[in-house]
Order: structure tokens, then sequence, then C-alpha cells
């Protein structure tokens, strides 16, 4: 049977406190919501959910990746392609983008579903990441909250089979976006929760159970996607939903991730599954995909390393609303009275996309010394022309040295740039991300995180950083 055989949510370090928000404008806020740090995006949380999904995995038994999201980098030019790259997937893997939609994370299920059921694909890695900007002073600013999961569709070693995939679409204008527009916009509350999300998404349910001959009631877990919490309590209430079914959407601690919300969710039912427990899982926009799962004999072993609770308990408060809204180029500030930043090349960083993006330097065969960049020449034995590539992106290694530089251009400074030494071998030279200037200290562990480096001529720039390491 088809289903998922693994999965993981990554939620972004800082957290925003709603009540923060509220000082600059005379409200009351409750709650926080996760943010993700100046040099992260939809692109970078996906490739950081994709990593969690996929550790212990064979990468090149994956032959897909789809990428769903509201808010890709790019309105013309593929992420998923971007995101196989990083993982360090070979030319052969097949990827698509899936946008448009909240429900663009089942959409993208949806086919990964079908050509894995129909032989054309034999593992399918989904991830969906967003991250929604709303304007100031409003409701949807305290409510979006950034993040992403993933999950790996396929036959075999299943933890949660897919049962059943039901979709119905709707035509409104309830939360929407255009291609003028920066900031996601809503029409009157009411109209939204009732004519929108309060109608589809029970409609939808009654439909896939009627088609599966099924009820509600048959389900140790109903995850579904829902704006707020309060909306989730009245649309529970009018589908008569037992409470303690419900999965919480985290609304109070992460937001309203947008299309990754529902995975997420689901990835905190399945956490707390175990086999032959019986999940449903409802999205919404634009209509609503139901699907229905059942958790196998391997669903404790399928658990990420880093689940729901790490992210709960994991974060940092970002100090001052202004501080976020000038990470996100929300409000303009003085540019600082140096040359202007040089314009990249995308022919170099095309030739460097090994050591750049998937972050892979070499490991002497002779001596088994691994070392980055890639050279030709051992520097530890001499050995010529005779290495392997070695990925460093998942080693975690030992902060050697650090400075700050509070002149250079930067969002959060002071830039601060690190030595990172790995214990088999190997420094690297890189910025530091996700850390307090007071709170770095020789020695301490370190892991690798993809980013955002500079945007300079109508494109990005990603590279790895170094960060802290917080298990």
């Amino acid at each position: 049977m088809t289903g998922i055989v693994s999965y993981a949510a990554y939620l972004p370090l800082y957290r925003l406190d709603r009540a923060e928000i509220g000082r600059a404008w005379g409200k009351s806020g409750k709650g926080e919501k996760a943010v993700g740090a100046f040099d992260e995006d939809s692109l970078t949380m996906a490739v950081a959910a994709a990593q969690q999904c996929l550790a212990g995995k064979s990468i090149g038994a994956v032959d897909a990746v789809l990428f769903a999201s509201t808010t890709a980098p790019y309105n013309e030019k593929q992420s998923a392609a971007t995101v196989a790259a990083v993982l360090g997937m070979g030319a052969d893997v097949y990827t698509a983008d899936f946008g448009g939609s909240l429900r663009s994370g089942t959409n993208a299920i949806r086919a990964a579903l079908d050509a894995v059921n129909s032989g054309s694909l034999k593992q399918a890695l989904v991830v969906a990441a967003d991250c929604r900007l709303a304007l100031p002073n409003g409701a949807n600013e305290m409510a979006f909250g950034d993040g992403a999961a993933a999950v790996l569709i396929g036959k075999e070693g299943v933890a949660a089979t897919i049962d059943s995939f039901d979709s119905m679409s709707d035509e409104i204008i309830d939360v929407f976006r255009s291609d003028r527009d920066r900031y996601v916009k809503s029409w009157e509350v009411r109209f939204v929760r009732d004519d929108g999300h309060g109608r589809v998404v029970p409609q939808a349910v009654k439909r896939a159970m009627e088609k599966t001959g099924q009820s509600v009631a048959d389900f140790s877990r109903i995850v579904m996607y829902s704006p707020d919490a309060r909306q989730t309590t009245a649309v529970a209430k009018g589908m008569k939903l037992d409470p303690a079914k419900v999965q919480d959407t985290f609304f109070t601690q992460f937001g309203d991730t947008g299309c990754a919300q529902i995975l997420i969710s689901l990835a905190a039912a399945l956490e707390g599954a175990s086999a032959g427990d019986r999940i449903l899982a409802v999205s919404y926009g634009n209509g609503s995909d139901v699907m229905t799962l059942t958790a196998t004999a391997d669903i404790a072993s399928a658990k990420p390393k880093r689940g729901i609770e790490y992210y709960l308990n994991t974060k940092l408060m970002v100090p001052t609303y202004q501080k976020w809204l000038r990470w996100r180029d929300i409000v303009e500030v003085e540019p600082p009275a140096t040359a202007p930043m040089e314009q990249p090349s995308p022919v170099a960083l095309w030739r460097d996309n090994k050591s750049g993006l998937d972050l892979h330097g070499v490991k002497c065969l002779a001596c088994g010394t691994p070392q980055y960049p890639a050279q030709r020449v051992c520097i530890e034995c001499g050995a010529k022309d005779n290495f392997e590539d070695y990925s460093f992106a998942d080693k975690t290694g030992v902060l050697a040295t650090y400075s700050h530089d509070s002149l250079g251009v930067s969002a959060d400074p002071p830039t601060t740039i690190a030595a990172v030494d790995f214990p088999e071998g190997g420094r690297i030279t890189c910025d530091m991300t996700d850390r307090f200037p007071e709170e770095i200290q020789v020695g301490m562990p370190i892991e690798m995180a993809f980013r955002i480096l500079r945007y300079i001529g109508g494109f990005y720039t990603y590279w790895w950083k170094a960060r802290p390491k917080r298990d």
C-alpha cells in the first residue's frame, strides 16, 4: 500500500510575541508566532524540513521532489530544482512546483500519490513551506507564522498508508494575493469564516465520508487546516467532532503557517500515533483535500529526530517588533555608508553548485581525511586525485574561532564570521546565523544551515551558514 514512508516538520528558531506587535498599534495580542530569521524564506525552510525527513534514508532512492508554497522566492524559476540540488540529488530526479493555494501541499501529495501508484515514480519527496506577509496593523499580521514540513511518499517501509484521497474545488475570493501584491489580503472576517472555511471543510468531509462509507467517529485523530484556534473550535463544534480527537494546529505557538500547516499538524498526529490508528486530514484553499490514513507497525521507527516537541521548546524571542519589520524589509531604513555590494555572477554560482548548494567537499581515499573545498592534492598525506565526494551539510562541527563585523551590510548586525572545524577533518569559514552575539563561545557545537546569503540584481544567492547546535 502506498503511503508516508517518513516525515518531518521544521519551524524556525525565532518567535515574535503577539503582545510585542500589539504594543506598536495600541492593541492586545496573545501567544506568539514562528518567524523566519532575516536569511530564511520558504525555500530554505523546505530544505531544512527535507533534511530531517530524509535523515538515514538513501537519497538515491528518491526520484522526485515536489515543492509547494504560496511564497516561492521566484515567480519564474523552479524552487524544487534548487531543493533537489541542495539535497545532492542527481539530474535524473523529477522536480515540480505547486502554488497558488493554501492546499498546494496536499495538491502535491495527491500528485506524488498518483505517480507512485501508477509506477512512474518509486519515491517522491513532498515539501511544503510558507513565509506569508500581511500589512502591518492587521489581523493577518498577528496570525501568520512561518514553517515547513516534508513527507516521503512510497510503497516500501510505509509508516502510514494513505487509504483514500478526495478533493473538491470551490471558487471564492476570501484570502488572496494578486500578482501585483506583496501582502496577503482578506475579505470581511465573517464571510471568510462562514462562507469560506466554515462551509467548505464540513462539506468536503461529508462528501469524502459518503464516498468511502466511513464516519468521522472511525478516526482516532482529525487534522484540519484552520486560520486560527477560534475557527478550529467553531468548525469542530459544528461538525460535532470529539474535541479530544481534533489535532492542535499550534496557532498559539507557531501561528497560521499557510500551506505547511496541515502537514505540520499531520506530523504531530503521526508522532503520537500507534499502529492501527486512523487519521483524517483535511486541507483548505479554494476547495479542500481530504485524506484518510492508517498508521502501520513502522510508525514508531519513523518518528523524526526533531519532533514537534523540539520546536515547541527550542526558540529565541525576537527582541522587538521593529527588528522583525527590518528583517522582512517592511520598513525602509537608511543604508550603510559603504560602497555598493558587487553583483554576483550566475555563471560563477552555477559552477559552484556542488560545493556551494549541497556543501560537498572531498574525502581522501588514501588516508580518509575530509576537506573543504575540494582539492586535487590531500592536505594530510599528499595523495593526488584520489578522492570521493563528501558532504558536510549534515555534519556537526566545533567553532574554532569567530569575529563580529559591525560595519558590514546586514539586516541583523553584527555579521558574525565563523571558522568551523569538523572532527573527521575539514574546516569551513562562513557567516553565522540564529545566534545572539553574546552567546558565542569558541568550542561550542555547530551545525550547518542552508540560508539566503544576499539578494542583488533580481536574484537570490543561497549558501550555507553555521549556527549553534541546540539539541
